[in-house]
């Protein structure tokens, strides 16, 4: 696409080539041209054809590209060789993850930043849901239920769930009835008791008993009174308190004579042996049917407590089925009524004795919501009972010509059904992935879903206002399990999971390499020797309670033995490096699905580096089946936030992971893991003087989380950003002769057994927030490194490094793009830094704590 003549001078053969804004790794240019050079008294026209080829000629390790096709072949066997030995030793391992996103097109809002929810969200997410369903499952069914709620938060956040059958067959056959949220919707209140009859005799029920449910009247009238007198419902703005504005001004809009949906008793019977559905009356002290005042959909605000007091000799047990028993294939064994799907019918005579002698107390709910029609479902005990209905909902859908929205209860755990979900977390947006059998699979859902993601304008990345590279913030948690809990290799191997929590307590860089920004005792993953001194020792007696291999082991043992030690400092189960929550606790049903969760992973950006973090940990599962780890856990003590926090020898603990695995027959090579070091230890810059070599890296910081303190309504604890460490790595020193400052500080270099090379850590103050430990100490930067010839007494050379803008400004926006990001960081870095004269120095005492760490905290001595 070049005009071959447009740069060519007289006699010569130039071709002027515009630079790429795309990443370059090769390409060739071919083409022919003629073309008349400019000669006094002389025409010559001459022909040619050209070919030329243009490639990298440094290929340093980037998160845009970080494998070759070489390299990502080579791990790619390798995926497929840890598959054969997992396969060959039956171990049964399935693995899915919790990835996180972010907006790419809106850096500054709160919701993409810190807020769990907001305006853009939801949407974002119902677009990528359905992406995901028709790439993954087609025939699956759309679920808007609900998520967790945390302390503070006035309600439960949404989640979005992805449900279908495993054996083929479509659990939803028409996609179209499922309604767009945020599209335009033409339903109008009535129609929700339009549906919910046809609906009743559909499955063959008497529609008698659909009542429609309304707000509390004298609740929101009594609201109304106590309002200011020059407030009013009519002028929200006038009112404090963005939940109680909403609620308030949509409540009075509808009227609080207009119903809010409709309800439908509904529940099932296995009286006779039979399955069916089953309806009847509500009976109440009041005519009306009042729901609770909120937010929530009505299903979720219904007046259960009114109702009459259930005999619990005449109410049929919800019996869980066992989680290790046998599940028949999906089929009609249990059907919806003798009715089902045929024309509508009255109930029989034996179905209304069902009705009067088991009051039913679940109820199907319809609501119109801008212009959407929703249908809540109850809970219900069966999977088979979930997709029954969800059919006969369709059906009904597909007569009425209406699209729905299915809310409330989702299926109970059942392996027969698979799902995935997306939910809101603080900043990001979480895809709970479904578990994939083999490195295959696992290839294949991984890039499908960072491409369908970037379809939906979602990114893996952010960057800092002062321009540096993180990832979304939320994490990406690996998951592991089996197929089902009795498949979980944690449940059929304990020691498994003993080998695994030994393992990464001797080799730190498991922990640090891969995490997110925030670490430490008090982080979202910490270490379990970060929490408590004494966590070791009693390591150590928890791992001697697990019985050897073969040996019989009860199910609960191994959540009863590893619950109380892997916590965080708070008691925190969920808040751990190893998770196991899901694994088998004997406390609930969903606590017993044989899933172990590590949390210490950030967001990778690209999906290759991803897929290489998940099958080194494939293959550690590997190997620990086949050879225990029967060493005793390191007592790292101070170094573990000492020298660990460097980059030097977290890549030196991950050459012997590396190691360790080859020598156990998996070819993984250290290069691998460059680009994951470049992104979690970026280089700042680098200074050249003679034969010297001077590098500075970002380390890793475990920030102090401070004490309570008054604030949003409650007690806050805050966390302390405001110190950073880097690594300070130089190549050439002559020991006794050159010596390396820091703001006139003696850097304590420490040797790396290669001749003329060391490395530290410089600990400082960058910036200056209000609330922070150690008020009083101020800033640290610009940090002045200054190589000195102690025997000569004089500068060979020296850089300055600042933590924010150059000019003394402070970034206002967050970089746009990587250029940007990139600018800022360069701009922060000067190796133009050269001291004439004498240096002032001062000489300080050596870290007993922290040897290898020079903290500008600390007074001089």
């Amino acid at each position: 696409g070049i005009d071959p003549t447009s740069g060519l001078l007289a006699g010569e053969g130039h071709i002027p080539l515009a630079a790429s804004a795309e990443p370059l790794s090769a390409a060739a240019i071919t083409g022919s041209f003629a073309w008349t050079p400019s000669v006094p008294d002389q025409k010559l026209e001459q022909s040619f054809d050209f070919a030329m080829e243009v490639r990298r000629f440094k290929e340093d390790p980037r998160v845009t590209s970080p494998y070759t096709e070489e390299q990502w072949t080579a791990i790619d066997a390798l995926g497929k060789q840890v598959d054969e030995r997992l396969t060959a030793d039956d171990v049964r391992l399935t693995m899915g993850g919790e990835p996180t996103f972010v907006s790419v097109d809106d850096m500054e809002g709160d919701e993409w930043n810190v807020a769990a929810l907001g305006e853009t969200k939801r949407q974002i997410s119902e677009q990528l849901l359905r992406k995901l369903s028709d790439r993954f499952a087609k025939g699956s069914i759309l679920h808007y239920g609900q998520g967790k709620q945390y302390p503070g938060e006035p309600l439960p956040r949404w989640a979005l769930k992805c449900i279908w059958r495993n054996d083929g067959q479509p659990a939803w056959k028409n996609a179209d009835l499922f309604a767009l949220e945020s599209a335009a919707g033409e339903r109008q209140p009535k129609d929700a008791q339009t549906f919910l009859s046809h609906l009743a005799q559909k499955m063959g029920l008497d529609p008698q008993w659909l009542r429609p449910a309304y707000e509390d009247l004298y609740y929101f009238l009594h609201r109304e009174q106590k309002l200011p007198v020059d407030a009013s419902v009519q002028t929200p703005e006038s009112l404090e308190g963005q939940e109680e504005r909403e609620r308030l001004t949509r409540v009075f809009q509808q009227g609080l004579g207009e119903p809010t949906g409709y309800l439908f008793p509904l529940g099932r019977s296995d009286a006779e042996g039979a399955n069916v559905w089953v309806s009847g009356p509500w009976l109440l002290r009041q005519e009306v049917l009042q729901l609770i005042p909120g937010d929530a959909p009505m299903g979720y605000r219904l007046p259960l407590n009114s109702l009459p007091t259930p005999d619990p000799k005449a109410l049929d047990p919800d019996i869980e089925r066992d989680p290790f028993g046998k599940f028949p294939p999906l089929g009609r064994e249990v059907t919806v009524s003798p009715y089902f799907g045929g024309a509508a019918k009255a109930p029989t005579k034996a179905k209304k004795v069902i009705e009067a002698e088991k009051p039913v107390r679940t109820a199907l709910c319809g609501e119109v919501r801008d212009g959407h029609l929703y249908v809540f479902l109850p809970p219900l005990a069966k999977g088979e009972a979930f997709l029954e209905l969800c059919e006969a909902i369709e059906n009904t859908a597909q007569t009425l010509g209406w699209p729905v929205i299915l809310e409330g209860y989702g299926p109970v755990h059942d392996p027969r059904l698979t799902s995935f979900s997306i939910t809101p977390d603080p900043g990001v947006i979480e895809v709970n992935i479904h578990p994939s059998d083999n490195w295959t699979e696992l290839s294949e859902r991984t890039f499908a879903l960072y491409a369908e993601a970037r379809e939906c304008r979602l990114g893996t990345e952010k960057y800092l206002l002062d321009g540096r590279h993180s990832g979304t913030g939320g994490g990406n948690h690996v998951v592991m399990g089996g197929k089902t809990p009795a498949d979980s290799p944690f449940l059929r191997r304990p020691d498994i999971l003993g080998s695994m929590v030994t393992y990464w307590v001797n080799h730190p860089s498991l922990s640090y390499l891969f995490s997110g920004l925030f670490i430490g005792p008090t982080s979202q993953a910490p270490r379990l020797d970060e929490a408590r001194d004494d966590s070791l020792y009693e390591l150590e007696i928890a791992l001697s309670q697990i019985p050897e291999r073969g040996e019989d082991c009860p199910l609960w043992l191994v959540d009863r033995t590893f619950r109380h030690l892997l916590t965080d400092l708070s008691g925190n189960t969920h808040r751990a490096e190893f998770c196991i929550d899901k694994l088998y606790s004997p406390d609930s049903s969903t606590g017993r699905l044989g899933l172990l969760e590590l949390r210490a992973f950030e967001m990778p950006p690209h999906p290759q580096m991803s897929l290489v973090q998940q099958l080194l940990v494939r293959a550690l599962v590997a190997k620990f089946w086949k050879a225990p780890c029967r060493a005793t856990p390191t007592r790292w003590g101070t170094q573990l936030h000492d020298q660990f926090m460097l980059g030097h020898f977290v890549w030196q603990d991950l050459g012997e992971v590396i190691e360790d695995l080859r020598q156990d027959g998996f070819p993984f090579e250290l290069d691998w893991f460059a680009s994951q070091f470049e992104f979690r230890f970026p280089k700042i810059g680098e200074l050249r003087c003679r034969d010297l070599h001077l590098e500075l890296r970002t380390a890793i910081e475990p920030w102090h989380v401070l004490g309570e303190e008054p604030g949003m309504g409650g007690a806050v604890r805050y966390v302390d950003s405001s110190l950073e460490r880097l690594q300070v790595k130089v190549q050439g020193f002559v020991d006794g002769r050159h010596q390396l400052y820091c703001n006139g500080r003696p850097v304590p270099l420490c040797p790396t057994g290669v001749q003329g090379e060391a490395v530290a850590g410089v600990r400082y103050r960058a910036w200056q927030p209000p609330i922070c430990l150690h008020p009083n100490i101020k800033t640290h930067v610009p940090l002045e490194f200054d190589i000195l010839d102690t025997w000569s007494q004089r500068s060979l050379g020296g850089c300055l490094y600042r933590a924010a803008h150059p000019g003394g400004r402070n970034y206002e926006t967050f970089p746009v793009n990587a250029n940007e990001a990139e600018a800022r960081r360069n701009a922060r870095f000067s190796d133009l830094h050269l001291r004439t004269g004498e240096i002032p120095t001062t000489t300080v005492s050596p870290n007993r704590d922290f040897p290898h760490t020079l903290d500008l905290r600390r007074p001089i001595t």
